[in-house]
């Protein structure tokens, strides 16, 4: 929605401008991750998938050290801490301008990250799989990504159920978003959470009608890269699924989404200038 003003996040003392869509990389530090899982546990190897995606146009990487895929195995808070703090530290050593976004939804995890350099939380649970996760945030005054998710990444697909799925999540967010407010937070990032407590059709009916969520009036960040939304859809592999998903990506920045969480930055980043130019000289609704 343009409402004539800049859209503006605070990472590490640089002011971000949304107002052109942003791409955030996704790197999964995990072993069980639906698509990329294992890939990256060595140094050089991690190295070099962020060196990649830095080149390819990526403005935010995105570390998980916790597979949130469905039925994913819970790891411990201290196992967690141990594969992911050392890739924060050595990532803004050796990349000094990087803007790290920690994919997390424990406190203490957000917390050492951050001292190590990391520029923005990503949590799954908005704050609902740890109480302290809200309070640290507004602490650590860096941006904030809130998911909707019901359940757990253990439970969440197990016969979702809603009457009207944005009408929803739209209220699920405005009471999430005034907590945030309340306890402090300045830069909120909304993500409807494809893929988390939802079937194929509850994916498709909020993508539909994603642009209702600028009524919330805050920054809308989509991850839908290479999901079963795409892959079972279309009856193919996570593997074979970047075609649909940069077609769901550019359904997205029609839709007004400010950040895309991607495996595939070079395509992501097409999508964005296609979509840009699109769009040049014409009134937006970002």
């Amino acid at each position: 929605m343009n409402t004539g003003k800049p859209i503006t996040i605070n990472c590490r003392g640089k002011l971000i401008d949304l107002s052109t869509p942003r791409v955030m990389g996704i790197l999964n530090i995990t072993p069980d991750s639906f698509y990329d899982g294992g890939q990256y546990k060595d140094r050089d190897d991690i190295l070099r998938r962020t060196e990649k995606m830095l080149n390819a146009g990526a403005d935010f990487i995105d570390i998980g050290a916790y597979s949130s895929r469905p039925g994913a195995a819970h790891i411990s808070e201290d196992q967690e801490l141990r594969r992911i703090v050392p890739v924060v530290a050595m990532l803004v050593r050796e990349f000094p301008e990087i803007l790290i976004s920690t994919d997390t939804f424990r406190a203490n995890v957000a917390r050492a990250c951050v001292e190590e350099g990391a520029a923005m939380i990503n949590d799954i649970s908005a704050g609902n799989l740890d109480d302290q996760m809200i309070p640290a945030v507004a602490g650590l005054q860096v941006p904030y990504i809130m998911m909707h998710m019901k359940g757990t990444p253990q439970n969440m697909q197990q016969a979702p159920q809603y009457t009207d799925i944005t009408r929803e999540v739209i209220y699920y967010f405005s009471e999430k978003i005034a907590e945030a407010r309340n306890s402090g937070i300045n830069d909120i990032i909304i993500d409807p959470g494809f893929g988390f407590a939802k079937t194929l059709e509850h994916n498709y009916e909020l993508m539909n009608k994603l642009e209702l969520l600028h009524r919330l009036g805050l920054p809308v960040l989509t991850g839908i890269s290479r999901k079963s939304m795409v892959y079972k859809l279309l009856g193919i592999t996570p593997p074979e699924a970047l075609n649909g998903t940069s077609s769901l990506n550019t359904v997205a920045l029609l839709k007004g989404t400010h950040i895309l969480r991607v495996h595939d930055v070079k395509e992501a980043v097409e999508c964005v200038k296609i979509v840009t130019s699109l769009r040049a000289g014409t009134p937006d609704i970002y």
